[in-house]
């Protein structure tokens, strides 16, 4: 008996939930809640859109094999109308931004776009249970893109734009080359296409190439004068790393020196003036706050939120390496070879080894093929070195196009280029989205 009443609470509280749901809901909510695959669609308030959810989207584990099993990622979706262009972000990582009442992306701005906001498989909420590290590879992330997209291309009719950021950057990359009809216009924003492990560029970017003589000599000076202060440094580091809970695979000393080592890549990829670099004559707070601040030892705690891409990269998507030269007088690392694994993985996932035929396969489309894509950089950005844009030549290509911004870091985007390439973009995409 109490089972019957159990069950008949139970059927009412289904019925004035689905009821709400149904008086709550739009012709476009209908519309998105009749897709397979679709669940748990909430609502949520925003400025951008006239309407964004959040929203579970069954996944494969492994390719198309249902056998494998099925885990639900995460999607945000921001409705402009059925007919506007779509914007479908191949986020790398997390995509929680996507709750901001006032999220949008630079391109759903520029045109007037919906938006779906994929949030990478493995990260946050769109964990596959149980974890098995086998299927966390580009293809498999890619399938999940390519099924949203045929899933919600029967909801929005207009054309649809690719984009991501850095790692998404580079999924967008992987994602046209993997499936060219998807969409109609790729931007990928500071994307790198990494050879191997260690790629081997960046470190010559950093020594020869980036920003001026003087600043690179001030950096190297910089990172001398912390090894040179260590012994001071130490304890201030020791206690820092205490209090913020950190654990590492390494010892604290030698997780300092991997600090200084970051600390050029770090501080160049974000743009952050070399002239932030402490006095010689400083207080060692001085010094230390800035370390901290620039390449803080929290990049290589663990268990880190990013070992999703840490996996990635040592199988697939590569990394870049370190030179001790500078610092190799002051150094207790003596060896900075096969770091990503040591530092970044537990010993369960260190097993992998990195397959360049996601590399070779994706350098082969763009030399051959001509999708219209915009690829953006930033000149100072050390991701740069490991960019298409060292490379790959558009001046034959009707379609694609390379946009370097003068100085700009890892935060270049369509909106802070120089007015005349902003417009050149701009043009460019609107007449795509027109044809």
């Amino acid at each position: 008996m109490k089972s019957n009443r159990l069950l008949t609470l139970a059927a009412l509280c289904l019925l004035f939930v689905t009821t709400f749901a149904q008086n709550d809901s739009t012709a476009f909510m209908r519309k998105v809640c009749s897709l397979e695959g679709v669940s748990q669609v909430q609502r949520l308030d925003t400025d951008k859109f006239h309407e964004k959810y959040v929203l579970k989207f069954r996944q494969f584990v492994d390719g198309d094999n249902a056998d494998k099993g099925t885990f639900d990622e995460r999607l945000f979706v921001g409705f402009k109308g059925y007919d506007r262009p779509t914007v479908l972000v191949t986020e790398g990582y997390f995509a929680h931004y996507g709750e901001r009442q006032s999220y949008t992306e630079e391109l759903c701005e520029l045109f007037d776009a919906n938006v779906i906001l994929c949030e990478y498989r493995y990260f946050a909420e769109s964990v596959p249970q149980p974890t098995n590290w086998d299927y966390m590879t580009v293809d498999n992330s890619l399938r999940d893109y390519h099924r949203v997209r045929q899933a919600f291309g029967k909801v929005f009719t207009g054309k649809w734009i690719s984009t991501g950021i850095s790692k998404g950057g580079q999924t967008t990359m992987f994602y046209r080359a993997t499936y060219p009809d998807d969409v109609d216009v790729s931007v990928s924003y500071v994307a790198p296409l990494n050879r191997s492990v260690e790629d081997g560029r960046h470190e010559k970017f950093l020594a020869k190439k980036v920003g001026t003589k003087e600043e690179r000599a001030a950096i190297v000076k910089a990172q001398q004068h912390f090894m040179q202060k260590k012994p001071q440094l130490m304890p201030l580091f020791n206690e820092y790393c205490k209090e913020k809970g950190y654990s590492f695979n390494l010892s604290n000393e030698d997780i300092f020196d991997y600090c200084v080592l970051e600390y050029p890549f770090a501080l160049w990829q974000w743009g952050t003036p070399v002239s932030t670099i402490p006095a010689e004559d400083d207080t060692d707070k001085a010094w230390f706050d800035n370390l901290t601040a620039t390449a803080g030892p929290d990049y290589f705690s663990q268990p880190n939120v990013f070992m999703p891409f840490d996996v990635q990269a040592a199988r697939e998507l590569g990394y870049y390496g370190y030179s001790l030269k500078a610092i190799k007088k002051w150094a207790s690392v003596k060896d900075t070879k096969g770091y990503l694994k040591t530092l970044m993985l537990p010993d369960s996932l260190r097993h992998y080894a990195f397959d360049p035929t996601l590399y070779k396969r994706t350098v082969k489309f763009l030399k051959e093929e001509d999708p219209r894509h915009i690829f953006i950089y930033g000149e100072i950005d050390p991701w740069s070195a490991s960019g298409v844009c060292t490379w790959l030549n558009c001046k034959k290509k009707k379609n694609m196009r390379i946009y370097v911004q003068p100085r700009g870091s890892h935060k270049a985007r369509i909106g802070n280029m120089p007015e005349n390439m902003k417009r050149e973009i701009v043009d460019r995409i609107a007449t795509w989205l027109k044809d």
